[in-house]
Parts: structure tokens; sequence; C-alpha cells
């Protein structure tokens, strides 16, 4: 900041080098591709209802099949292009829960599988989401197998 004798020098130079955001824009484009994505929530749900399946096992498979579309786009890095086209469209669904689990181990994946994937999907998504997806499906094997 040595280079810049006041604060309104500095600020000037901020506004010429940062653009303004197109909010009308943004807010479409987030507001079309969320709605996409509950389209394709309900498209399911609707399937699944129409193969005989009670509501809330169809809503349980409709999230479970989002959540693993997401992880797999967030996989072959598709699901960062729609985040960046889409901004909070892709992220508020449950599909951006399933992104911010993913990101962090594929960035470590580099360092391993138990110290790189493991460790850091815990650190970075948070204890206590990765707890309960893991619990869930664990809780959900075993209630397949028993029933």
């Amino acid at each position: 900041m040595d280079n810049f004798e006041t604060a309104k020098q500095y600020q000037t130079y901020v506004d010429k080098k940062s653009p303004n955001s197109p909010i009308v824009k943004d807010c479409f484009n987030a507001f079309w591709v969320g709605g996409l994505i509950c389209c394709i929530g309900q498209i399911i749900l609707d399937i699944c209802k129409a193969k005989g399946l009670s509501i809330d096992l169809s809503g349980t498979i409709c999230s479970v099949v989002l959540i693993g579309l997401s992880a797999l786009l967030t996989g072959l890095n598709l699901f960062n292009r729609i985040g960046k086209f889409a901004g909070a469209g892709s992220l508020i669904p449950i599909t951006g829960f399933a992104n911010s689990i993913v990101s962090p181990a594929m960035e470590y994946k580099s360092e391993g599988y138990v110290m790189g994937v493991g460790a850091k999907m815990f650190t970075v998504a948070g204890p206590v989401l990765v707890y309960g997806i893991s619990t869930s499906i664990l809780v959900g094997i075993i209630y397949f197998i028993l029933m």
C-alpha cells in the first residue's frame, strides 16, 4: 500500500481493477439452474411414485440419486463449471451439500486415501456431515439386510 498516498487513490484503483458483477444475469442463471435441479428431482420423485413406491421411499431415492449425481459431477470436475455459471443456484439444493463433501476429498487425493481423502474430508467438510452420511449409509445397509 506504500505506492498509494491516500485511501481515495487506492479505492479508485480497486474500482478500476474489479469490474461490477452483472447481478441481474447472475440471479437469472442461479434461478433457472436451481429450478432445473429441482425439476430433475421432481422427475425422479414422480418416476419412483409411478413405480408404486411410497412417498417416503421416493423422497429418499430422489435425495440419494441427486447426491450421487452431484458427487459424480464433482469427481469429473463438471460441478465446478456449473457452480461458476449458476452460483448459488447449484449450491443451495442438496447437490451443493454433496459437492461440499466430495470437493475436499478430490483435492487431497494425492496425499493418499487415508491421510488425504479420509482426513481432509473430516476437517474441511465437517465431522458432523461426514459422520451423519456415513452413519446413515451403515444403518441403511443394516436395515436392508435385516428386513
